[in-house]
């Protein structure tokens, strides 16, 4: 007689859920086949994935098998799968299918499919980069090949500049968070040109974008290239204006506060007109309160190293001798010119006689010649000082949009949801998810590994979007973390809440379920049918 056996269910029934909601695995089978005996298929294996990497667990991905042992896989991946069928060399020919096919258009194919599973209509797209960085050494690093991906040092936003880099580029519509776009790029990747390239020759192709009323993105997307490129198409953007351009520092030098119309929240702005890249646009001008105020002490600690290197300065250009009378005066104009936050207060033009010999000269000998100098002192350059403080916590926004209903507060609200994107990519890297590092040897089964993780942050995002679309609709609550009904939990809460739940398998009787709360039946009831067999 055998022995009872429980398996941890935990919240990962509503992972796999999701998954045969939005049907991935079928999309993954129809576009990659399975060959050969193999008891798991392509579309399997990349649920097992999107199911370990939703775990919580902080393994990495050559403990896949083991992460398996004790759970119900054929509750959550299919009839008949075993742990022992989740072997490494299962998961890597699954990458190596998914890399041959293109991840890129891979991943663009499940994404429309899930938007439209998920009835998301017109919302903003938002773009944004980031690197992960990859432990070991890669064969071919050096190899000049363009379609492969590069493993090289490039910026580290993980501050691990001395390991090699791989970036994700990705985009997100706003509704969800569901990212509708991705791409992996070599390590050194430049933000400008990669979002350049997106709007020039993804974006036409891109069935999110077709039905976006917004390309959103930070100061990487305003450059000519990428900003001609969405105006020939049509595609209105809202972006950040980099303060490196000159119109964008002239306007905000010439700030005068009581020109700024406040539109709530602590924000006040001013309408401008701009034709950068030749494109007709608007720019709002903003300051915001709380990030004067944030900004302030970082304003005051540069203003003082400015002092200190204009002090240094100071004192270099002071023991300067010039053979004449004009050259020091053109000298002066130059340096004063060059001084950050000072100015000179009533230069003195001082002589010097020179002597034929060095040392001190004789009791009736002549100069030779004599040389010109300076002598002054520094005081604060109190215009500059004002234009410093003035300037804080202000930013430009542009958008090709020329529709005059658009208003201060919701242009800045479209570009405020950029947070959506910059939140996926903490999730992906979380210590919690996968692995903050990579450690496949193949650089094309990273660029694979990069599409899963995607799809993985789809999982959740769409999971926390129809939770809280069916708690709405349904006017049902779940209790938040201080046991309050809320109708907006967040997923990770939610998966905390169904910790606990088991599978408990009799000698002698069907599976059972064990462990579940009132919360959790509530989530299980209002997202329907698959998700109560997998529970049940």
């Amino acid at each position: 007689m055998s022995t009872p056996s429980i398996h941890n269910l935990d919240h990962l029934g509503l992972v796999a859920g999701m998954c045969r909601e939005l049907r991935i695995a079928d999309i993954i089978d129809a576009v990659i086949p399975k060959h050969g005996e193999h008891a798991v298929t392509h579309g399997q294996t990349l649920v097992a994935m999107l199911i370990n990497g939703l775990g919580f667990h902080s393994g990495t991905l050559h403990m896949f098998s083991e992460f398996f042992a004790n759970k119900p896989t054929e509750r959550l991946i299919g009839p008949g799968i075993e742990a022992r069928h989740l072997t490494d060399d299962v998961l890597g020919r699954c990458l190596d299918s998914l890399y041959e096919v293109g991840v890129c258009e891979l991943y663009q194919v499940i994404a429309e499919q899930v938007v439209g599973r998920l009835g998301l209509g017109e919302s903003d797209l938002h773009l944004d980069i980031t690197s992960f960085h990859v432990d070991g050494r890669y064969a071919g690093d050096e190899e000049d090949d363009v379609k492969r991906l590069r493993l090289v040092k490039g910026y580290s936003r993980d501050h691990r500049p001395e390991l090699n880099q791989v970036v994700l580029e990705m985009m997100c519509e706003n509704q969800a968070g569901i990212p509708v776009f991705m791409q992996a790029l070599n390590g050194n990747s430049n933000d400008q040109k990669s979002f350049a390239e997106v709007s020039r020759l993804h974006l036409k192709s891109l069935k999110a974008a077709q039905n976006s009323n917004y390309l959103v993105g930070d100061a990487a997307l305003y450059t000519e290239e990428s900003i001609q490129a969405l105006h020939e198409q049509g595609q209105h953007f809202v972006t950040r204006v980099p303060m490196t351009l000159k119109d964008a520092r002239e306007a905000v030098c010439t700030l005068q506060s009581q020109e700024l119309k406040d539109f709530g929240d602590g924000y006040s702005g001013q309408w401008l007109t701009s034709e950068y890249a030749g494109v007709q646009q608007r720019w709002l001008l903003v300051r915001s309160e709380q990030a004067t105020a944030r900004e302030e002490q970082t304003v005051l600690r540069r203003i003082e190293k400015d002092r200190q290197a204009d002090d240094k300065a100071l004192k270099r250009f002071f023991k300067q001798r010039f053979a004449c009378e004009a050259d020091a005066r053109q000298a002066l104009e130059v340096f004063s010119s060059s001084l950050k936050v000072s100015v000179l207060s009533s230069p003195q033009l001082v002589t010097y006689d020179v002597f034929a010999r060095p040392g001190r000269p004789k009791k009736d000998e002549s100069p030779i010649r004599q040389e010109y100098g300076f002598t002054s002192e520094r005081q604060d350059n109190e215009a500059i000082l004002a234009q410093r403080h003035a300037q804080a916590g202000v930013f430009i926004l542009a958008t090709n949009d020329m529709d005059g209903d658009m208003t201060m507060a919701s242009l800045l609200a479209i570009y405020k949801q950029q947070q959506r994107v910059e939140r996926g990519f903490r999730f992906l890297k979380s210590p919690d998810f996968l692995t903050s590092a990579l450690f496949l040897k193949k650089p094309e089964r990273i660029e694979a590994l990069l599409m899963v993780m995607t799809c993985t942050l789809m999982i959740y995002a769409a999971l926390e979007h129809r939770i809280r679309q069916e708690l709405r609709s349904q006017n049902q609550t779940f209790p938040d973390m201080k046991n309050k009904p809320t109708q907006t939990p967040t997923a990770r809460w939610v998966f905390i809440k169904f910790m606990g739940i088991h599978e408990l398998i009799l000698p002698d009787g069907p599976p059972m379920i064990t462990g579940t709360k009132d919360c959790a039946n509530t989530v299980i009831q209002i997202l329907g049918e698959t998700y109560e067999q997998i529970y049940s």
